[in-house]
């Protein structure tokens, strides 16, 4: 069960740093993100991605 939501941790926060990525570069996406506000989906996605790396890493196999 953690494993899953490591995983799911991890997959979040790449579409976040992507999407802030993304966004601060073409100088943001038009509505909802500027582009110094971008850095806020940029940090969450930071965030989400170590977390999940960490909860997977650490997380023990029982069989």
């Amino acid at each position: 069960m953690k494993r899953t939501f490591g995983a799911i941790l991890t997959i979040l926060g790449i579409v976040g740093i992507i999407w802030g990525a993304y966004a601060f570069v073409m100088g943001g996406d038009g509505a909802a993100v500027g582009k110094y506000t971008a850095a806020v989906p940029f940090i969450v996605g930071l965030i989400f991605f170590f977390a999940g790396i960490n909860l997977v890493k650490t997380t023990k196999d029982q069989t």
